[in-house]
């Protein structure tokens, strides 16, 4: 079969026009030749970051445009490290000052919300071992890291900001505690501004390719002597604590000061390519192998009811419930669930029965369900007897964790 073949040539000016001949039978265009590659390395990274993907999708980070957000939209008051409102991102905070995060609507063009932290008690003066960071654990991943090939990867965000000055973003591996950091300039006080890095592949200490925590991205705000000490020296990987962060800046200084992360991107190559905007859908079952909501009252058309599915009577003071996940779970989980007088109940057409918590085994739990229990003092509860799980108080909401 023939074939046609475009050859690049010094003296052009790099576009080349082929016009389809006029013709019944197909035409093969083959690119590159068997001679030279006309694309340049820059332009090849551009267009193969765009379509390869590390397990199914180009941006490794999940909820990189800060949608979803199933615990909470905000929180107020946050002195430690915990999973607080968007899914996927937390905050790695140690006796640091006191904080609101929350979901927000100002964002740059092309995005609709954004992650808010907020300064709410200052620190002037950081006590040595004191940090504060925020951002997102991904599981192990194909990076070839302990290689000679280890693959570099890029992250790219936008940043709005209060204070000007020096912050960093930082690559920690779990496998080894190798950390690498990076710095960039917010310019402008509250000026949205698109940010990109590229991170060295580490050759020295290999990821594990497993469920387990394997890279944490973090955008630093604020550490103490312990973690600002040293030599920093960008892009380089290393073990060592005080060269982590020198030249921070102190967000946590004043009450005034906020910060908007928004469009966050983390992808293989030295490209920042166009931001992988999913749908929520997508997104949200991306989230949920991590936090699921098995019901939650909020979520009902009812104010104070939410029916949850079936449940049944194992002895006399014990019902038991199950619920079937959505998305399999990433490991063994936790049931996270409120309290109150009366929050959980078992009902059917003549009766009902009431506690004010629900409850799980840990032992024999698979990933793809959980198997709870109401337990109490009950009249009416004899062995085998059928009810209808209800969550009946406006607060009621129950939710199972696998976070990293």
């Amino acid at each position: 079969m023939a074939k046609v073949k475009i050859t690049g040539h010094a003296s052009g000016s790099g576009v080349i026009t082929v016009t389809a001949p006029n013709t019944s039978t197909d035409r093969t265009i083959t690119l590159p030749d068997a001679t030279a590659t006309i694309a340049t390395t820059a332009a090849t990274d551009a267009l193969t970051t765009r379509v390869n993907a590390t397990n199914g999708r180009k941006n490794m980070l999940i909820n990189g445009d800060m949608k979803v957000a199933q615990r909470a939209t905000s929180i107020t008051g946050q002195t430690d490290s915990q999973y607080s409102t968007l899914d996927r991102y937390t905050t790695f905070l140690s006796a640091l000052g006191t904080w609101s995060l929350s979901k927000d609507a100002n964002s740059p063009e092309g995005f609709s919300s954004s992650w808010k932290i907020d300064c709410t008690t200052a620190v002037t003066s950081i006590s040595a071992d004191s940090y504060f960071t925020a951002g997102q654990k991904i599981e192990g991943q194909h990076l070839k890291y302990g290689t000679s090939a280890a693959q570099s990867v890029t992250l790219s965000f936008w940043v709005k900001s209060s204070k000007t000055g020096t912050y960093m973003c930082e690559l920690f591996q779990d496998d080894g505690a190798v950390k690498n950091s990076i710095t960039y300039t917010v310019s402008q006080a509250n000026t949205w501004e698109n940010k990109s890095m590229t991170f060295v592949g580490n050759t020295g200490t290999a990821i594990a390719n497993d469920n387990t925590s394997g890279l944490r991205v973090y955008w630093v705000l604020a550490a103490g002597s312990n973690r600002t000490s040293g030599t920093h020296s960008n892009n380089t990987w290393h073990t060592t604590t005080a060269n982590r962060y020198p030249g921070i800046v102190n967000f946590a200084d004043s009450t005034s000061n906020n910060l908007y992360i928004a469009g966050a991107q983390l992808e293989v190559g030295s490209v920042a390519t166009d931001f992988e905007h999913r749908s929520y859908g997508q997104e949200l079952s991306l989230c949920e192998r991590y936090y699921e909501i098995v019901a939650d009252v909020s979520q009902s058309a009812e104010s104070a009811i939410c029916y949850a599915g079936t449940c049944f009577s194992t002895k006399s003071d014990q019902v038991n419930w199950n619920y079937t996940f959505k998305v399999e779970k990433r490991a063994a989980f936790t049931l996270e669930a409120t309290t109150g007088t009366d929050y959980y109940k078992a009902v059917n057409h003549s009766s009902s029965i009431a506690d004010t918590a629900v409850g799980m085994t840990a032992s024999y739990q698979p990933l793809n369900s959980v198997n709870g229990y109401i337990t109490g003092s009950y009249s009416g509860s004899t062995e085998g007897k059928a009810w209808q799980f209800q969550l009946s108080h406006a607060s009621a909401k129950i939710a199972v964790s696998a976070e990293l």
